[in-house]
């Protein structure tokens, strides 16, 4: 993508209602409105669901449609990318959809807690190197992060072509002594997973699905 078109959705992302872009060092230093009060953003109390490292914002939308006693933000550091998926969602109507621009370091900054009610990572990169584990979304550092704002009972789904990742996170949940609800080593070839995992595909997904990747998806609680 040209600079040119970067610079045109940021601008078009700071006219749109359902996109938030808190600045980084007010976020630091603990000056983050939302913080604790996202049910005033929504006008309502209806349980809130991220989607972490959204992307075109396709997974958050296609949830917030199946799904709308629910309300939905996806949260990726990339603007330019879920200017799509925010445009879109106000083309459609979707009022229970917003976009949050920041690094999900952060995500504990942003929301109180018990603030969240469930948590779905899709298609993130396994960052397979060693140096790259503390960037690996399901890490033990990020899942404690996770479990401060989330809900008693809140859950945490992972979607991923990466059978490292897979085999990685099963293996930390089980160490940790979490609850495995579900784990399937490939969704569409085994039956019992979630409509929303089976329904919902992006484009990078049915990209995966044609070079013959198998889909993987584990559910669970981090206790």
């Amino acid at each position: 993508m040209g600079s040119k078109n970067k610079l045109k959705r940021f601008k078009e992302n700071e006219t749109f209602k359902n996109v938030i872009q808190p600045d980084r060092d007010e976020v630091l230093k603990g000056g983050c409105d939302l913080k604790g009060n996202w049910a005033k953003h929504f006008g309502n109390d209806k349980p809130i669901v991220l989607e972490l490292g959204c992307g075109k914002g396709e997974y958050t939308l296609g949830l917030a449609e199946q799904n709308p006693e629910k309300n939905f933000i996806g949260v990726d550091i990339k603007g330019a990318r879920f200017w799509k998926g925010a445009k879109d969602a106000l083309g459609r109507g979707l009022e229970n959809v917003a976009f949050l621009r920041t690094q999900i370091e952060m995500i504990h900054l942003l929301f109180d807690k018990g603030e969240v009610s469930e948590i779905w990572i899709t298609f993130p990169d396994p960052q397979i190197k060693y140096k790259r584990t503390k960037h690996r979304l399901t890490n033990n550092v990020f899942l404690q992060k996770y479990k401060y704002i989330l809900k008693e009972q809140g859950l945490v789904n992972l979607k991923t072509d990466s059978e490292f990742m897979h085999g990685y996170t099963l293996g930390l949940l089980h160490g940790l002594g979490c609850e495995v609800l579900y784990a399937n080593h490939d969704v569409y070839k085994n039956e019992g997973s979630p409509k929303e995992v089976l329904e919902i595909q992006t484009f990078y997904e049915n990209q995966y699905l044609e070079e013959g990747k198998p889909i993987t998806y584990i559910q669970f609680r981090i206790t």
